[in-house]
């Protein structure tokens, strides 16, 4: 049996692991086995760029947290060698990165186990869904391009009928000109 200190220790790993989820928009557990420390300081490296918070977690302790913080789905796939990805801005960073280290890493080495956004589960599967989305600007461009076609067309139309009526005018005085 662990004696007072360590369980307090351990308790105040808890208590921080589950403030991370809770304020955390979106995050993702993976299995880093045989990854090397230069590939390893190499995703560290993306990841801070990112905003994105990477860390080796305890399974036992990980545990705990998510079932504090009402995430028990992910019990299942804390075995093994853990780590997780969190970001607190952008629900679609930690899902990019790690789906592209995985892709570099061939699946063989790095895989993801699972992931949560906004507190709700989410499958590897999803997880790739998610990487695969567009940036937040290119969604942004798309969507204002949407917005702005329907006007685009309707100045196009009312300028094609503005131009048309300048070329008979053009066409009628060049007509006069020649008598």
């Amino acid at each position: 049996m662990p004696n007072a200190k360590v369980l307090q220790e351990k308790q105040a790993i808890v208590e921080a692991l589950s403030e991370k989820l809770q304020k955390a928009s979106a995050g993702v557990f993976v299995d880093y086995k045989g990854i090397t420390v230069a590939e390893d300081t190499a995703l560290r490296s993306e990841m801070r760029k990112n905003e994105v918070e990477y860390s080796v977690v305890k399974n036992t302790l990980t545990r705990f947290a998510v079932e504090k913080v009402g995430m028990e789905a992910l019990d299942p796939i804390l075995n093994g060698t853990t780590a997780l990805a969190i970001s607190y801005t952008d629900p679609v960073a930690p899902a990019k990165i790690i789906c592209d280290f995985a892709k570099k890493m061939n699946g063989a080495k790095f895989t993801v186990k699972a992931g949560f956004v906004d507190g709700k589960v989410i499958s590897p599967e999803e997880i790739t869904a998610l990487a695969e989305l567009p940036a937040k600007e290119v969604l942004q461009a798309q969507v204002l391009g949407t917005m702005l076609g329907p006007i685009t067309g309707l100045a196009n139309v009312l300028n094609a009928n503005i131009r048309g009526l300048a070329v008979a005018l053009q066409a009628i005085a060049d007509q006069k000109a020649q008598a």
